[in-house]
Parts: C-alpha cells; structure tokens; sequence
C-alpha cells in the first residue's frame, strides 16, 4: 500500500481541482455555443420569414392614377429591401375613397406583414363624423410610411365663368366637381370652401377613380375637381390641359404659395382676405390634414412590433434606392419621404377631436 505524502496530497488535490475547473469551463464553451447557435438560428429565421412570400398592397383605388401610379412604383422597389426579398405584388380595390379598402385592411387581412394598404388619406373624417360604412380605426393601423406630403389644387375648365371666389360666391348655378366619395379630399375640399366663404359647390360623389372624373371633366358633366399639385404637373391629360389652356388652377391647398402655381392663391390667404374666425382656421386645418399624410401605406393593427420594424425599415430604405429615387426626378415626382412612426403620432392626433370640431365637421361633410 503506497503511503502519499501531505505534499502529494495536496498536489493531488490541486490537479483535481483544476481538471474540474478545466471541465466546467469546457462544459461552458459547449453551452454558450449551443445557446448562440439556437438564438443566431432564430435571429436568421425571424427575418426570413418572408422568404418565398408575397406581400400584397391594397391600393384603394382605380388604377392608373398617380396614387396607383406611385403604389406601383414603390412596389417595384419594396421587396428588395425586406429580408428573405418577397415578391410584391398590387391589388387595386377601388371604392368609396379608399374605405373599402380600409375596412379590408383592418378587418380582415392577418396581422403578418403580408397584407399593406395603400389608402387614400382623408378616409379619417369619415370615422370622425360616425358613418356607418366604417369599420377602422385610423389611429390604430399599423403605419408604414408615406414618400412625400403633398398639397393639392381646385381646377376648373377654362370656359368655366368661375375665376374667383367672388364669382363662386354670386354665380347663379352651382358649379360640379367630381368626387370619388366622402372620404376623399376630392369631396372635403370643396366643401370645406362651401363653408369658409359661403359659396355653393355641388359635389358629384361615385367615380371609380381620378380617370373617371376627368373623362366627366372633358365631357362638360363637371366644371372643376381637386387634383394633387404633383398630379396636375407630373402626369397627362392634366399637363397639356393646363398648358392649353383647357383648365385653369383656383385656389391651392398650402399654407404658401408652391412654386409650379406662383399666381393661384392658398385656402389661407383667402382666410386672411375674408377674415375668417379663429374657428374656421382651425376646420381648415383638419380638413387640410391628409396633405401631411401624403399617399400612405399602413399594415392591419396588431402586427407584431419585430415586423412593423422590419417593413418601416424596408420601407424608408427602398425611398432611397437610386433607380427609385431616378426614375421619380424623370416623372416629376417630389420625394420627402416621411417615417411610419410619425405618421401614427398625426393619426391619433386627427381622431382626437373636441364634440365641438366633431359637430362641424359632420355639418361640413353631410350629403
């Protein structure tokens, strides 16, 4: 029987000891690693949930207008910068302004990132005044982003005797302009300038889209409709129709004056003009809000935050692609692309109205 000395049994002990330290630590190793695999796997297949899908855009229009036109755009890009690279495609569901579109959005496609709206902007009024064809909440879609704010201008055909407000405010019939529905800005602004200077516009409601209301308007069915300023400028029939002098602009929606219409004065300088209440500045303003949201794309409520971010992310970086942002300069399209996450600041923002503004909306907006 070997006898080991009290030095033996304590080198014994120190070399256990360190075996077992060298063991835990390999036992640690193996662990971290099996733990940055799983979560390194994860991490890969969250992004990649995409892959091999499509994402589709509900544009709440007629296509082959300027709000398609630029949905159709964006798409081409879109895919490009999500991970996992979807297709995209465009899905046009025109109808009401964009509110059946709107009501499928936030309804009835899932919360999975896979479903997008491309709504008309001024759809939030007509929530805001309770009409019983709305089934959203503007302030509770998931918001995307829009690639610019945009302000519009009331035109009139050229043989139209209407060249100011004074003429609208005297002439002996009403003049027409075509509308898509109630929430559109095509219906909103004309009638808010019904109801800032005491004048009479009638509003023909029911055109599938922007095409329609300009065959109406070349027909003589209409004398006058809105029309985005980037619109009027950046696409035909409108451009030789200004430049022939077949329509001419009225009044432009900005707080000043923009740079393609030098000579059409804005809503607000007639406000001055006609000193209007304190009141009738603030309906101006909610009315004149969907200029801020621009042409907005949203995902259902309820999306998880990890894919909202990753749709805003693409989003914002698809409004900086180059043959994107080339492509929009050759059509004289404006690009100040505005984030997601401030468009839902303005969008509870708007829906968060005093009785008081509410109770003159609806007197503003009913049919």
């Amino acid at each position: 029987m070997h006898v080991f000395s009290p030095k033996q049994v304590s080198d014994l002990r120190s070399d256990n000891l360190k075996s077992k330290i060298q063991n835990l630590k390999w036992v640690g190793l193996s662990v971290l690693a099996f733990v940055l695999g799983v979560g390194g796997a994860l991490a890969h297949a969250q992004p990649n949930f995409f892959q091999g899908k499509t994402i589709r855009v509900i544009r709440g229009g007629q296509a082959g207008d300027l709000f398609d036109l630029w949905t159709r755009h964006m798409a081409t890009y879109f895919g490009k910068y999500i991970p996992g690279h979807p297709s995209v495609m465009v899905q046009n569901m025109p109808g009401a302004g964009s509110v059946i579109a709107a009501n499928y959005v936030y309804r009835h496609a899932k919360p999975d990132g896979l479903t997008i709206g491309s709504l008309s902007p001024g759809i939030y009024m007509d929530q805001l005044v309770g009409r019983k064809e709305v089934q959203y909440d503007w302030s509770k879609f998931t918001w995307i982003g829009t690639p610019e704010q945009i302000e519009a201008v009331v035109i009139f055909r050229g043989d139209s005797p209407v060249k100011t407000i004074d003429d609208l405010r005297k002439a002996a019939e009403p003049p027409r302009c075509g509308s898509t529905g109630t929430g559109s800005t095509t219906y909103h602004i004309p009638k808010l300038i019904e109801e800032l200077f005491s004048a009479k516009i009638t509003v023909i409601t029911g055109y599938q889209g922007a095409g329609d209301i300009d065959v109406a308007l070349e027909r003589g069915e209409l004398q006058c409709r809105l029309i985005t300023i980037s619109a009027f400028f950046g696409r035909e029939p409108h451009m030789s129709w200004f430049k022939r002098g077949f329509v001419r602009a009225f009044v432009q929606t900005g707080r000043k004056r923009d740079p393609l219409l030098p000579d059409t004065l804005t809503l607000y300088e007639l406000l001055e003009r006609y000193k209007n209440r304190e009141a009738d500045r603030r309906l101006a303003t909610l009315v004149t809000a969907p200029n801020e949201f621009g042409r907005p794309w949203v995902a259902p409520p309820g999306l998880p935050p990890e894919r909202a971010k990753i749709l805003r992310d693409g989003w914002l970086s698809t409004m900086k692609d180059p043959e994107l942002l080339a492509e929009a300069k050759k059509r004289g399209w404006p690009v100040e692309a505005v984030g997601g996450e401030e468009l839902a600041k303005l969008a509870k923002e708007v829906i968060a109205q005093p009785p008081e503004v509410v109770a003159r909306l609806k007197k503003l907006l009913a049919e």
